[in-house]
């Protein structure tokens, strides 16, 4: 197993540099290998994203609420959920009260195409090289390192 200065030929200024250098690399690690993966559903990680938020609320969810819950925000939200209207993987409704207001709520589709995407993704996560103990560790200290 190589470490982060190996991979990168880099020294740090100190470990929480290291550190910071080493989240950002791994998360683009893991961001390539999703982007890979979803590439063969015809999804892009932002679709992806929306569709979990949908299929999580159980309900339908005005696309204000979808932006908030964005992992990765999107300033064109509307544009990728109408390509997921056309893909069929999600329906779109007008509040009654308020014809503003639109709905998105996540298709019997949708949520087959997820039930296959997670088992693809359980490959990654449970041959991550980290025991249960360990992944617990580093959501702790992530948490602590946003402070939130």
């Amino acid at each position: 197993m190589k470490t982060i200065s190996e991979v990168l030929n880099a020294k740090f200024s100190n470990e929480r540099h290291k550190a910071v250098v080493n989240i950002r690399h791994t998360s683009h690690f893991i961001g390539a290998y999703h982007e890979k993966q979803l590439k063969t559903f015809d999804l892009s990680i932002a679709q992806f994203n929306i569709l979990r938020i949908l299929r999580g609320a159980k309900e339908k969810l005005s696309i204000k609420t979808i932006k908030e819950r964005m992992l990765e925000k999107s300033p064109n939200t509307t544009r990728l959920i109408d390509k997921l209207i056309k893909k069929e993987l999600a329906e779109r409704t007008r509040c009654k009260e308020d014809r503003r207001v639109v709905y998105v709520i996540i298709t019997e589709k949708g949520l087959k195409m997820l039930e296959e995407i997670d088992v693809v993704f359980d490959d990654i996560y449970l041959n991550m090289n980290l025991s249960e103990d360990e992944a617990e560790t580093l959501n702790i200290l992530l948490d602590k390192m946003r402070n939130e």
